[in-house]
């Protein structure tokens, strides 16, 4: 039999783990060639150099109560790497002023109205406990999680919590997102029977560590920055990479795939076996086209946020406070009253001991949300000199930066509306239909490396399926020798 040829579309961390899970169950002989239409690996996942000191400008952390990224480092070898943040806490910028971030909340939803009263107003604490005389919550399966929380607790735990929770990881509204898909935890106690909103976030809280210990880490990164996942899934897949590789063209043929792309030298062809697509939606759906109509459709009506990463170093020394960041909901308003045009601010190098470096400290803002591109519009000075207002409106730092870098990620988030399930199970069936095809990435099931992980791994998985199946039937129809 001949060596399976393999083509993956899509170099960032979904298509690389997809590749480098298909290299560890085909072997060294199996053609796998890597399909990226930027000039470097890695999607989402960058890092840059600033005032010596190596920070993530894309992605910066993986979610570590998933098993997927902590897995998959240990087999690359980078177990020794992964670092946790500090102790230190994060805030939350509610009502005008910077609070402590509450907790026993889930994505902002509190499990008992004393955690958040703080963030409050008198009639907002009214709302929050109104919820009692409001009845058993009638849940429908999904809904806008600010929706369903304006239904049930009020405005201002939906403005003053559940918006900047879902601001900073989804770059969107509260109004706008689903339950299901961004908190399923939530979603999961409410399909449970939870009769109120804050009895659902109780319910989804983590178990307590026993007595005695300490809780176990959130979050996870490399002590050299999350953005060397990438290269080190690429050179454990030991694939053909081709960068600079606009896929142009999706084809079945008698046997297998064509996949045609636009190149530096002009349109290549690649035949394949099988085929992985692992693109934001908008590719997904000009790909699927004319292989996977229904998929396509899909595809087409999951929407995406931009946004941009506003990293600064500081002089060493310079006080940053003691809290590890700060999220924005988007009704709040600087003490001028204009908007804010930051979505969140990382101190990183409170949050991260070991991005401090020998002359710098590090710190990123988050900028942009789903449906407002107004501050993406600015150049990259004018968005600096904007987010350095906001640092000093919000930490009170007015230390002249040593060096500052803005990284764009257009239409890099996407948006789990409501339905966001039942679109995505539409899509996956429909390419299920079609041999020797799978889809992977963040458009799926989550937006976090465990999450992309996770879709890389059942798409290989579905591509050795195809693979063994074809195998078997040729071997059977073969003639028979001797």
């Amino acid at each position: 039999m001949t060596a399976a040829r393999v083509v993956v579309v899509g170099g960032g961390v979904s298509g690389l783990a997809a590749a480098h899970r298909l290299r560890t169950r085909l072997g060294d002989d199996a053609a796998i060639t890597v399909l990226e239409s930027a000039r470097v690996l890695g999607g989402k996942l960058a890092a840059v150099d600033l005032a010596g000191v190596r920070v993530d400008v894309g992605a910066e952390a993986f979610l570590a109560r998933r098993p997927e990224a902590a897995a998959r480092l240990t087999e690359l070898g980078l177990a020794d790497e992964i670092v946790h943040p500090s102790a230190a806490s994060s805030a939350v910028r509610a009502g005008g002023a910077t609070h402590a971030m509450p907790r026993r909340t889930v994505m902002g939803v509190p499990a008992d109205a004393a955690a958040v009263a703080g963030l409050l107003s008198p009639a907002g604490r009214d709302a929050l406990a109104a919820e009692d005389t409001r009845g058993p919550l009638r849940w429908t399966g999904d809904d806008s999680v600010g929706g369903l929380v304006r239904a049930r607790l009020g405005d201002e735990v939906a403005d003053r919590l559940v918006d900047p929770l879902l601001g900073g990881v989804y770059s969107g509204r509260a109004d706008s997102l689903g339950v299901r898909a961004t908190v399923p935890a939530l979603a999961a106690a409410l399909d449970r029977g939870a009769v109120s909103l804050r009895a659902a976030a109780a319910d989804a809280l983590p178990a307590a560590p026993p007595e005695g210990t300490a809780p176990a880490p959130v979050f996870g990164t490399l002590r050299t920055g999350l953005a060397d996942l990438p290269p080190a899934l690429a050179v454990a897949a030991r694939a053909d990479v081709r960068l600079a590789r606009t896929v142009t063209g999706l084809a079945r043929t008698a046997g297998g795939w064509r996949v045609t792309a636009a190149g530096p030298a002009g349109e290549e062809a690649h035949e394949a076996d099988a085929v992985v697509l692992a693109v934001p939606a908008p590719a997904l759906r000009r790909l699927l086209g004319g292989v996977a109509p229904a998929a396509a459709q899909a595809a087409a009506g999951i929407e995406l946020a931009s946004s941009a990463v506003v990293a600064l170093a500081v002089p060493l020394g310079t006080d940053l406070g003691g809290r590890s960041g700060v999220l924005l909901g988007s009704g709040e308003r600087r003490p001028d009253g204009t908007p804010w045009t930051i979505k969140a601010v990382t101190v990183s190098s409170v949050k991260w001991p070991h991005l401090v470096g020998d002359e710098a400290l590090v710190l990123r803002a988050s900028v942009g949300r789903f449906g407002d591109t107004a501050a993406l519009d600015r150049d990259d000075d004018e968005l600096v000199t904007a987010v350095r207002d906001d640092l000093a409106a919000l930490l009170g730092l007015t230390v002249e930066p040593l060096e500052t870098v803005v990284a764009r990620w257009g239409g890099g988030l996407p948006q789990y509306g409501v339905g966001h399930g039942e679109r995505i199970a539409a899509l996956e069936d429909a390419v299920a239909a079609v041999p020797g095809l799978a889809v992977a990435g963040a458009a799926l099931h989550g937006v976090g490396v465990p999450a992309c992980l996770a879709t890389a791994d059942t798409a290989a998985e579905r591509v050795l399926a195809h693979l063994a199946a074809t195998r078997s039937g040729a071997e059977r129809g073969a003639p028979s020798v001797g």
